[in-house]
């Protein structure tokens, strides 16, 4: 075959073959923006988005649980262990009954009172943590902040506090 028997140009598989290509590529932005909305709208990479909404998802069951008084099921998901009565001995670092004395509803070791209702307002990505503040019972003082290990899936206590715009 030379060049001057070249195969006709096939204008219809050519544009076929373009309206594949750019209807993949806006499938892909269109679930890009999807999944940036999923995840609460992050400012930050893509690839740390999940990060973003299972931190937030966590902690927002964590506190639901509080509210609702049941300490056994937010003891689990601070330890992300649910069979966590098995084998208490894997948390003498923070046991339950600590635990109980931190959150539960007649707590004084906490500057929050019976927790009644939370609202997240802020998250930072941090290393390997992500930082979580909360409001709560409505007040508009001093957030609470927890951080989720995005390894073991896990809360603590933050390290450190994010600074919030006061609007």
């Amino acid at each position: 075959m030379t060049l001057m028997d070249a195969p006709k140009y096939d204008a219809a598989g050519s544009r076929r073959r373009s309206e594949w290509f750019y209807g993949i590529l806006a499938g892909l932005f269109v679930f890009l923006v999807g999944m940036w909305f999923f995840t609460g709208r992050p400012i930050d990479y893509p690839w740390t988005w999940w990060t973003y909404w299972a931190g937030e998802r966590d902690t927002n069951q964590f506190l639901q649980a509080v509210e609702a008084n049941d300490l056994n099921r937010a003891y689990a998901i601070w330890d992300n262990d649910f069979d966590w009565r098995q084998h208490p001995d894997r948390y003498k670092t923070y046991p339950f009954e600590r635990f109980q004395e931190d959150w539960g509803q007649n707590s004084s070791a906490n500057d929050y009172g019976t927790i009644t209702s939370h609202r997240i307002v802020a998250r930072k990505l941090a290393g390997s943590q992500l930082i979580v503040g909360s409001m709560i019972n409505g007040r508009k003082s001093k957030p609470l902040f927890l951080a989720y290990d995005k390894r073991q899936h896990t809360l603590g206590f933050s390290p450190f506090e994010l600074s919030l715009n006061p609007e």
